[in-house]
């Protein structure tokens, strides 16, 4: 089963007593168990069914194993110790993974056989950055790839021998394509084009036709081309061009118009589409209100989706990796207390087979639920949230973690949060919201986040702190702030517009000064500048407005305890984002704690990094909330 569209390819122990006696207590889980590597996960099984890949630890790193189905030795393929693979996939009898560079996010393709020998990376050279753009299933030599090293700022196509190494020119980019998209063949048929705000879709009849725009839109409405139809001659997309919320729909590139919808929802946005590559069917549509959903379209689909859900009560589960037979399928169970376990499935004989549990070490009974909350804004808007409280406490009068997401244009979701259980057992509630300009909840909930940094978009949180306050559950003398990438920023910025609400403030790889922001962003993002300028501000046009919003420069303002984290290699929150805030307090004699990670870059990835953080802010939030 292949889930679309394709960006990148990622990939318990019982307590014993003698009876009569008193069970033992359980020590409560430690720092490490919350952000440890994991035993084993990332489970996949080769195409031809005859071996299982996985990823472990070695020398802390996370790195690809593999081993025959029917059973026998192990085998570990890579050896990575400077950083966690990434991801990896299969590639007929290859391990393809992928690795950048202390966090530097220049993503290369490394190829290895199952020995762990022939190792060659398939996309050399400096600051280079490649993406999958198909992995040619039916082809066990090619794949198709798109690196940047003839232009840093554009991504030429290409398809690359995984043995050798060979790459062929298959599209170069004229200089405005983000987006390539091929056919069930293989062939690069569509591309997507961006002016800074205006987008265009391109179709060719035949990978040697030129591409011919068909359709441009504002960046405002979306058609996301998700794959073609079985013959190759429509697509099929997630469009919210004349309506608010996102569906899925057939679209036929000689009229350039949505056809038949296949699916809608009049609250969220519908955007997962999946398919049977063997069987050439479609098999489920998945969207998430509170929690992911999915809406069969395929009877054996779902038939094996209800055998198994009957094996695993009380979890949610997600079916793949399969095999290219698609008579074996890896299972993951998922909940909001548990990073799950894995299992293989094989839909002859309905047989479950346990493979591993992800962190054994960590006991639900230990965990606490992720409920569901939304509260109103002072402009009348629903803000759909999550309230996590420590485990035991009633929700009165508690210590509390207010957690915006980053992005800022992606969405907090119900699943299993590391973070949030390790600050739940450490009792305080973690509060998370999704502010306006969130994901998944239409266009117009996201256009009201348009040049609304450290505006109503703050006000979003500071409302959610507010009704958490009024609620009771808050104790508003210790209310801290913590967040990451935008989460900084808004951490930064609640601090400075609201300085008497927050007791202590996390900030994690977040932006302080919109200017310097925009002008250091990688140069594979400048096409879409323009778009950010209408989205957040533009420097020359809305100087007074960037000005206002950074908190950077007022700086006077903020009294509020203060830690801030940040990678040394991040390539979209530069390291100077970070070193002008802890400067500028520095001056005022403000308190300011500053941890720099030299071999990180937007958000710590190494272990022991983790560990030296989540020690630094476990210390901080102790010292400034006393919970």
């Amino acid at each position: 089963m292949q889930r679309v569209p394709i960006r990148s390819i990622l990939v318990g122990l019982a307590l014993c007593c003698t009876i009569g006696a008193m069970p033992a207590t359980a020590a409560p889980p430690t720092l490490q168990d919350f952000f440890r590597n994991p035993e084993k996960t990332g489970f996949s099984i080769s195409p031809d069914g005859k071996h299982l890949a996985w990823v472990a630890p070695y020398q802390s790193r996370l790195n690809v194993f593999v081993r025959p189905l029917a059973g026998g030795s192990e085998t570990r393929v890579t050896a990575e110790t400077a950083r966690d693979i990434s991801g990896y996939f299969w590639k007929g009898d290859r391990i393809l993974y992928v690795k950048d560079f202390g966090g530097d996010e220049n993503f290369h393709v490394v190829s290895v056989d199952l020995a762990g020998k022939d190792l060659k990376d398939l996309t050399p050279g400096d600051k280079l950055r490649a993406e999958i753009v198909d992995d040619l299933e039916n082809d066990d030599q090619h794949l198709l790839l798109s690196h940047n090293r003839r232009d840093a700022r554009v991504f030429d196509v290409y398809r690359v021998d995984v043995k050798t190494g060979k790459e062929t020119l298959v599209a170069q980019n004229p200089g405005n394509i983000t987006g390539w998209v091929t056919d069930h063949a293989g062939r690069v048929r569509i591309a997507t084009t961006t002016d800074g705000v205006n987008s265009s879709l391109l179709y060719r009849e035949k990978e040697q036709d030129p591409f011919k725009p068909i359709l441009t839109t504002n960046f405002k409405e979306t058609l996301a081309p998700l794959f073609f139809t079985f013959d190759n001659k429509k697509l099929y997309v997630a469009s919210n061009r004349g309506r608010d919320k996102a569906a899925i729909f057939e679209f036929d590139p000689a009229t350039a118009k949505e056809g038949k919808l296949l699916f809608e929802r009049s609250d969220v946005d519908v955007t997962g589409l999946s398919f049977s590559k063997k069987r050439k069917v479609l098999t489920e549509i998945s969207y998430t209100t509170w929690k992911t959903q999915r809406h069969f379209l395929d009877a054996e689909t779902k038939a094996v989706f209800d055998k198994v859900q009957a094996q695993l009560p009380g979890y949610d589960i997600v079916l793949g990796p399969y095999t290219k037979a698609e008579d074996k399928v890896i299972v993951s169970t998922t909940s909001d207390r548990t990073r799950g376990k894995r299992y293989l499935f094989e839909k002859a004989t309905g047989k479950l087979t346990f493979l591993a549990e992800v962190a054994p070490w960590l006991k639900e009974a230990d965990l606490t639920e992720m409920k569901p909350v939304s509260y109103a804004s002072r402009d009348g808007l629903t803000i759909h949230g999550y309230l996590t409280l420590p485990k035991g406490k009633e929700a009165k009068n508690l210590p509390v973690v207010v957690n915006p997401h980053g992005g800022p244009w992606a969405r907090d979701v119900w699943r299993f949060n590391p973070e949030v259980q390790f600050l739940a057992s450490r009792g305080y509630a973690v509060f998370q919201m999704n502010f306006r300009g969130s994901t998944g909840y239409g266009r117009s909930f996201w256009e009201a986040s348009f040049k609304q940094w450290g505006r109503s978009m703050q006000d979003d949180v500071t409302d959610g702190v507010q009704w958490l306050i009024k609620q009771g559950i808050a104790d508003p003398k210790r209310v801290a702030i913590y967040g990451g990438s935008y989460g900084g920023y808004a951490t930064l910025a609640g601090i400075t517009y609201t300085p008497d609400l927050y007791a202590a403030a996390v900030d994690y790889v977040g932006v302080s000064n919109l200017f310097t922001f925009m002008t250091t962003i990688p140069p594979y993002w400048k096409p879409f500048l323009d778009m950010m300028y209408e989205m957040v501000g533009n420097p020359e046009k809305d100087k007074e407005l960037l000005k206002a919003a950074s908190p950077v420069f007022h700086a006077d303002r903020i009294k509020t305890p203060l830690f801030i984290a940040q990678g040394a290699k991040d390539p979209r929150v530069n390291k100077a984002e970070s070193d002008q805030m802890v400067e500028a307090l520095k001056k005022r004699g403000v308190e300011v704690e500053y941890l720099v990670k030299d071999n990180e870059g937007h958000g710590f990835r190494n272990e022991e990094n983790r560990f030296a953080f989540y020690e630094a802010m476990e210390r901080f939030l102790a010292k400034h909330l006393k919970p």
